[in-house]
């Protein structure tokens, strides 16, 4: 029996997977929260609670090749603060999928999205200087300030959060790492290991939860291919992308990715 057969999917819809994993690895390298659309295609093309752990390992592939592209532009003291909040968020949204169905996952992870596009949106336009350069106190993650840690640790807490109940965690990030001020390539570097550690320690919950099993990983198995040719559009194309339209496309795939979960 093929991996088709087993999940009851159609030639149209293994295409459709396809397509999604190929968009993972395209935003793991260029537009970091693009694969909120990923995640879409999955849960319409598989029950919605099994698509997140059929989606998670596509993600890790991502990941590993994002790392292996943008490896030295990693800023690791904004790594490490995030960290134990984004733990707490994880282990709260391991809590909730225990008890919520898919209407409310959605619903709450829609309305988060929006929340911090529109307050992202917000920030950039009030600020009173030009974006600090990439390494400084703002570009950091704002470390030098009590506000700055009151917001690595509420974006830490949504990051860890809507990454484990839906796989979403890449907008809530982006939109801190844009607040903060980080330049293009300190962003990919930095969200790349951010998410390499953090989707990695969701193997243990995912497959606590019954998200991942044998079936699962054999789908993955097809589905990954996908992932090597996006990751190589993706670096040909983040070259080619100046910052200002970097944030624009950032931030459009972000407020996408809300209105099609509250929509769906």
């Amino acid at each position: 029996m093929d991996t088709m057969t087993l999940w009851h999917v159609t030639p149209w819809g293994f295409a459709a997977l396809a397509c999604a994993a190929l968009l993972v690895g395209f935003s793991k390298t260029a537009v970091s929260g693009a694969n909120t659309v990923s995640l879409a295609i999955f849960a319409a093309v598989l029950p919605a609670r099994a698509s997140t752990g059929v989606l998670l390992p596509v993600l890790i592939a991502g990941d590993v090749l994002a790392v292996l592209t943008y490896r030295r532009h990693a800023h690791w003291p904004t790594l490490w603060r995030l960290f134990p909040a984004v733990g707490v968020g994880v282990v709260v949204g391991t809590v909730f999928l225990m008890f919520a169905d898919d209407g409310a996952e959605r619903v709450s992870i829609g309305a988060i999205l929006l929340v911090m596009a529109g307050v992202t949106v917000w920030r950039r336009r009030t600020a009173d200087a030009g974006e600090p350069p990439e390494g400084d106190t703002e570009g950091a993650g704002g470390s030098g300030s009590r506000a700055g840690r009151i917001k690595a640790r509420s974006y830490g807490v949504l990051g860890g959060f809507t990454t484990m109940v839906a796989n979403a965690g890449g907008p809530v990030m982006s939109m801190y790492l844009l607040s903060a001020g980080f330049r293009k390539l300190g962003f990919l570097g930095t969200s790349a290991f951010f998410f390499l550690i953090v989707n990695v320690s969701k193997l243990p919950f995912s497959v606590g939860l019954g998200l991942i099993d044998g079936r699962s990983l054999l789908l993955d198995a097809a589905l990954v291919l996908f992932v090597v040719p996006g990751a190589l559009l993706g670096k040909w194309a983040v070259n080619r992308i100046n910052q200002r339209l970097f944030e624009q496309l950032v931030i459009a795939a972000t407020v996408v990715g809300g209105l099609q979960l509250l929509l769906r």
